[in-house]
Formats: C-alpha cells, sequence, structure tokens
C-alpha cells in the first residue's frame, strides 16, 4: 500500500472505533470499505491491496499479536477463499469484486453480531440459582450475564479482581449496575471458593488452532483449578480471534511492556524486580467447550474452521 493510503485505512479504523465498534471489529469493517473503494482492475491486485491494508491495521494493535491482528488476518483468508480465479479472465473480475465486497460486508456483520449470538448461546449454561466464576474483563461474558439477569435468572457472579488492572473490579461494578449479584474473589483465592463454583465462564484474547486460548494472565491456574476439582471451564470468545498460533508453554506469549503494580502499603523492596505478564495461555485439555458465534463447539474444531478458511 502507497504510504499516502496509510492514514487512510488508520483514519477508517478511527470512524469505526468512534462508532462504537471494538478494536478488532472496526479493523474488520475498515477492511471491508477498502475492498469497496479499491481501485484495482485485477483479482491479484485487489487480493494484494486487501493484504497490505491488513498489515497496515496491525501494526495499530494495541497487543502483541492481538485480536485485532487475528481478526485481520482472518478477513485476508476470508477475501481469498472467496477470490478463487484464475487473474487471466479479465471479464469476470466485475463480478468476482461484486461477490468479495458482498463477502466482506458479510464478513463484517458477523463480527459486529458475535457478541449477541454468544450471549445466546451462553444461556443454556448459565442454569437459574448457579453460581459462576469468571476471571478477567471479557465483552462477551458480560453480554451473556447480563441477558441472564434480564432474563430472569438468579446468579452469583464471583469476578477475581484481576491484578493489576482491576479488571474484575470493572466487570464486578457494571454487573452491579446491571442487577446482577456480583461478589469480588481475591485472585489467590479461586482454589478457595471454588467449590460452590457451578461454572467457569472466561473470555479469550485469542483462540489457538489447536483450540487453546490466549487470555487475562489468570486463566490458565483458574483452569487447572477448575479441572482438579470437576468444575466445567468454558470460554465466549469471538471466531474472528481465532488464530494460527502453536504456543508450546507460557513463554511462547508474546507481552506488552512492564505493567506497573500497586501493592498498596508495602512498598516493593530496593533491588526487587517485579514480573507482571498481561496475558497466559490455557491448553485445549482443560477447557470444556468454546461458546462462538459459529456455535458451541469442541476446541478441537478450531483448527478445522481455519483450514476451511485456508482452501
Amino acid at each position: 500500500m502507497a504510504e499516502t493510503e496509510t492514514p487512510r485505512i488508520a483514519g477508517c479504523l478511527d470512524r469505526w472505533k468512534k462508532d462504537g465498534a471494538d478494536e478488532a471489529v472496526a479493523a474488520v469493517m475498515a477492511l471491508a470499505d477498502a475492498v469497496r473503494s479499491s481501485k484495482a482492475d485485477t483479482m491479484a491486485g485487489l487480493l494484494a491491496e486487501v493484504k497490505a491494508a491488513a498489515e497496515e491495521l496491525k501494526c495499530l494493535d494495541s497487543e502483541p499479536y492481538g485480536a485485532l491482528s487475528a481478526a485481520c488476518d482472518m478477513f485476508v483468508r476470508y477475501m481469498r477463499r472467496g477470490g478463487a480465479v484464475a487473474d487471466d479472465q479479465p471479464a469476470q473480475f466485475p463480478a468476482l469484486k461484486r461477490r468479495l465486497v458482498s463477502r466482506a460486508i458479510r464478513f463484517g456483520d458477523i463480527c459486529r453480531g458475535a457478541r449477541g449470538a454468544i450471549a445466546t448461546l451462553c444461556q443454556d449454561f448459565l442454569l437459574d440459582g448457579c453460581t459462576v466464576l469468571v476471571h478477567g474483563y471479557s465483552p462477551p461474558v458480560l453480554d451473556a450475564l447480563r441477558l441472564a439477569g434480564t432474563s430472569g435468572k438468579r446468579l452469583l457472579v464471583l469476578c477475581t479482581e484481576g491484578r493489576p488492572d482491576g479488571a474484575g473490579l470493572r466487570l464486578a461494578g457494571e454487573l452491579a449496575a446491571a442487577g446482577v449479584p456480583a461478589t469480588v474473589l481475591l485472585d489467590s483465592a479461586v482454589a478457595y471458593s471454588m467449590a460452590q463454583v457451578d461454572v467457569v465462564l472466561v473470555g479469550a484474547d485469542l483462540v489457538t488452532e489447536t483450540g487453546g486460548v490466549v487470555g487475562a494472565v489468570g486463566t490458565y491456574q483458574v483452569a487447572l483449578v477448575a479441572r482438579a476439582m470437576g468444575k466445567p471451564v468454558y470460554v465466549a470468545a469471538e471466531s474472528y480471534k481465532f488464530a494460527r498460533l502453536y504456543p508450546l508453554g507460557q513463554k511462547d506469549i508474546e507481552q506488552r511492556g512492564g505493567r506497573a503494580v500497586d501493592f498498596g502499603d508495602v512498598p516493593v523492596p530496593a533491588g526487587v524486580d517485579v514480573e507482571a505478564p498481561a496475558r497466559d495461555y490455557t491448553q485445549s485439555k482443560y477447557l470444556e467447550l468454546l461458546i462462538t458465534d459459529l456455535g458451541v463447539l469442541p476446541p478441537a474444531a478450531v483448527g478445522d474452521v481455519l483450514l476451511q478458511l485456508s482452501m
């Protein structure tokens, strides 16, 4: 993409974010706009423009390969699958471009409607009277719990505090404002409270090809405790977060720069470092099901979805 086009795609991203779309969905909508406004006259040219625009947007991702990057890669695969035709047939290009524009818009609509679809599917797992443990701040999880509350279900939600950024405190506040009873739980008290939990529901930054998830740090230990105590762990995640990643361990997860940690009245002793990772990786074997806008999936199905988009 020419340098003069970079501000255009970045500006389009900002416009969609101002309209209320989250970062990843805004990127998808910006790419859909790029397909619609492309002046390319060949399929190779159009797909090259889309890929270049996606790479520009990925540089703006707030996380090292986060949901925005995964959504951009998913969009490019989706477009390539729809544009599989010989480039030496120019007579077919106008019709094919119209089809790709339609696919781009449809993909954008799927992404924008993902959270609502997930919230609806989650209701089968949020039974009246159950206790739900949540970790981190996840919009799909929040929407699912709100919907359960407005449907008249009586839930008790345990929100881990989510140090150091207080993600759980934020989630608990929004649940309380929606009339859903919420209790903040110390991160270190997950095992202590797991016996009273019926369901663990977490979000994800990314869903790897093996069906594991990259999520808020602490998700892994929550899943370990839940498995040890026989509690199911469900992941509410949008399909545009499916990514071709193969982490082998925690150190394979890229982290953003160091985060400040407030220990209250206890200062950090001189000469002592503080490690505060933002994300960790939970293997698929600790997860019961993925609740996505594509349906309720076993973790192993993620690879099949990504493979279908690559064919």
